[in-house]
């Protein structure tokens, strides 16, 4: 039997910031079984996660794309692949039956053919939403998930201290959420920025940071730090580069640090990139790391288990953006990189 798929592409490389009308929405077939003797994998993608760091990929070149395999360019006309969470249609492959429910590197589309070798792994029933495993709760078996790089960069990297001074940038986002909230059970005093007056409301009246502002109505962003941060900042969580963190970086204690996660406002070309002062990171003694979350895959376990705990008790919100269909993916990617998400994006396809 075969089945009409809709499948998103890319029609020429990306040189500046994502538009919908670079997107084309194709349609091929899929057959619903495999061959015998084949080990290939028919899976019913269920979830999409829309990650802003595949902007990197459709480019012609960018410094990201011989990093690792997430990272590894796209070219025009083809399927694109990213994290998804779907059901297994058809199996050749002995260790996955029909009906089981797999986290893997699919295409954007409605059905995946899954290859031997591909990034591919179970999942057993959850107390959960499937589509937590996006975000949230992540995975050891993938690369890039937005609560395991949250746990670890502040955890592992930042190595922060009860009582010490947090500012997180794009605070409203996948991973800025996560962190700000991390900061504040280990009883952090936490400053968020966002976009958009909703993120700030939703920041300070939802998940307890103790300020929060609007970086579009600031004039002054150095200003504005010394403002909230009177007497420095020891940790600064980064997700967006530019102005932003050479701002962060003035307004650091001695021995303050910085772990960069991303820098959204850089991966146009559009976008300023960042100058901090190379005085203040000596003297100040400033330590900045980029890191991504496959460089801690040994403390996934520990991230996994406290993290369930604070969601079981509701110590920890998880805030999801969900569309629906594949024809929502190209406004849900360039959404991301006008800050239209809150929280995690996530593309709906199918009820499990």
């Amino acid at each position: 039997m075969e089945v009409q798929n809709k499948y998103i592409v890319i029609k020429h490389h990306i040189e500046d910031a994502p538009k919908e009308a670079i997107f084309e929405l194709k349609t091929g077939t899929i057959a619903l079984s495999v061959a015998p003797g084949s080990d290939d994998i028919i899976v019913k993608n269920l979830y999409i996660s829309i990650d802003p760091y595949q902007i990197n990929r459709m480019k012609l070149s960018s410094s990201s794309q011989g990093t690792s395999s997430f990272a590894a360019p796209i070219n025009p006309g083809e399927a694109i692949d990213g994290a998804v969470i779907g059901k297994v249609v058809a199996s050749g492959n002995a260790k996955f039956q029909k009906d089981d429910l797999v986290l893997g590197v699919f295409t954007w589309a409605q059905y995946s053919l899954v290859k031997e070798g591909s990034i591919l792994r179970k999942l057993e029933s959850s107390e959960f939403p499937l589509s937590y495993y996006l975000g949230v709760l992540g995975n050891n078996d993938l690369l890039r998930f937005n609560g395991l790089s949250a746990y670890a960069g502040f955890f592992e990297l930042c190595k922060p201290q009860k009582g010490e001074k947090v500012f997180v940038s794009a605070a409203g986002g996948a991973v800025g959420n996560l962190v700000g909230q991390y900061a504040k059970l280990l009883g952090c005093y936490v400053v968020g920025c966002a976009g958009t007056q909703k993120k700030v409301e939703l920041l300070k009246k939802e998940l307890g940071f103790d300020e929060a502002f609007n970086y579009k109505e600031v004039k002054d962003l150095n200003y504005a730090l010394k403002r909230y941060f009177p007497d420095g900042i020891d940790v600064y969580f980064d997700n967006v580069g530019g102005e932003t963190l050479e701002a962060a970086v003035a307004n650091m204690r001695i021995f303050g640090r910085v772990a960069v996660c991303g820098v959204i406002s850089e991966y146009s070309s559009g976008g300023r990139k960042a100058s901090p002062n190379m005085l203040d990171i000596v003297y100040k003694r400033i330590s900045i790391r980029g890191f991504l979350a496959a460089d801690f895959l040994n403390v996934f376990e520990d991230f996994f288990s406290k993290t369930s705990d604070y969601l079981r008790t509701g110590k920890l919100k998880t805030i999801e953006d969900i569309s629906s269909g594949v024809e929502s993916i190209p406004s849900a990617f360039v959404g991301l990189f006008k800050g239209d998400n809150i929280g995690k994006k996530v593309i709906s396809l199918a009820e499990e």
